[in-house]
């Protein structure tokens, strides 16, 4: 399946049914009077999160998305019938957008969570409605209200534990292929990831899920190499790990480029608690690792780890460690939310 962050859809809901005008005409009835019925309304647009999704791909190839009109009243009192609804089913983390492609409209975190995106216009009044002790054959009805048309986009963020940041050719997907039962592509040229991988990891009976996202160079803030377009898949993650390929000539450079575009992105990931690791240890002897992970160390002012995700060193130390960052990161926002909450009786 292919897969796709951003689509553009143009929906709109039904329009109203327009009221009836009528009267009673029955034989041996000697009073009749106005009998018209109102209009049915018109079917609403919304999106609901599902599980079992994690592309957009649907939306490449239907974008319009229109909800019946209601039915117009008839005589003898009858109501015309609703317009039935229209339900866009999205990945969970799904934002919607405004046409600006700035305003948040929803986001879609929850599975099952729904969202109304365009309301159906109400069914229009029949005759009935306008009888009175002064106008006892009222010969008005009104019209059904319009539905609502917009154009929207929808952005696929993915949802995972742990986002995996670094440099083409870090190693990203050679250790979500050691530690996970994914399969992305592992090459030895720049840029082999395109998409962005998925991968559930489990460490001492405990599973999270991974985010392998194409790596990113300097000046992907301005749109080189393949961009920050993916960045907003890590940005619901709990803690970020960052792999720097210990067989750079300079990894001191290498870090502070990705750094230096995670400040450059905003929305708080250079804030996000970040797991740094000096990868491809297998190629480098004692001496060069204990020199590599010093300079990481005095640069990153921090803890830097050291794993071969090519012979598995390390991997089982590194994945304890983001467990570790998770289940803190779960906990302060648990505190925060229950700060934030309003006393209820």
């Amino acid at each position: 399946m292919k897969f796709l962050d951003l689509a553009k859809v143009y929906i709109r809901s039904g329009g109203g049914g327009a009221g009836c005008v009528s009267f009673r005409r029955e034989k041996y009835i000697e009073y009749g009077g106005p009998n018209g019925g109102d209009g049915g309304k018109g079917g609403d647009v919304r999106a609901e999160a599902v599980d079992g999704l994690n592309t957009l791909i649907d939306f490449r190839y239907q974008q319009h998305f229109f909800a019946r009109n209601g039915q117009a009243g008839m005589g003898s009192q009858r109501t015309g019938a609703d317009g039935d609804d229209i339900v866009l089913r999205v990945p969970v983390g799904t934002e919607i957008l405004d046409e600006d492609q700035e305003t948040v409209i929803a986001d879609l975190t929850e599975p099952g969570q729904r969202v109304l995106l365009a309301r159906g216009g109400n069914g229009g009044w029949g005759n009935l409605h306008f009888k009175s002790s002064t106008n006892r054959a009222p010969r008005r009805a009104n019209p059904g209200q319009e539905g609502v048309e917009r154009t929207l986009w929808l952005r696929l963020k993915l949802i995972a534990d742990v986002g995996l940041l670094g440099l083409p050719n870090a190693g990203k997907s050679t250790f979500l292929a050691a530690t996970s039962n994914a399969r992305p592509k592992v090459a030895d040229y720049p840029f082999t990831t395109l998409v962005p991988n998925l991968g559930v990891v489990g460490v001492d009976d405990v599973e999270f899920v991974v985010a392998d996202i194409p790596g990113l160079i300097a000046g992907a803030s301005e749109g080189k190499g393949l961009g920050d377009l993916f960045l907003g898949h890590v940005e619901r993650s709990a803690v970020l790990l960052h792999l720097i390929d210990g067989t750079s000539e300079d990894v001191v450079a290498d870090y502070s480029a990705i750094i230096g575009e995670l400040q450059a992105y905003g929305g708080g990931l250079a804030d996000k608690p970040r797991v740094t690791v000096l990868n491809k240890i297998d190629a480098l002897d004692e001496d060069a690792r204990a020199e590599k992970r010093a300079a990481l160390e005095a640069a990153s002012g921090g803890k830097v780890m050291a794993m071969s995700g090519a012979t598995h060193e390390g991997t089982t130390e590194v994945l304890r460690e983001l467990r570790r960052n998770i289940d803190a990161n779960r906990l302060r926002a648990r505190k925060s939310q229950e700060v934030e909450e309003p006393w209820q009786p």
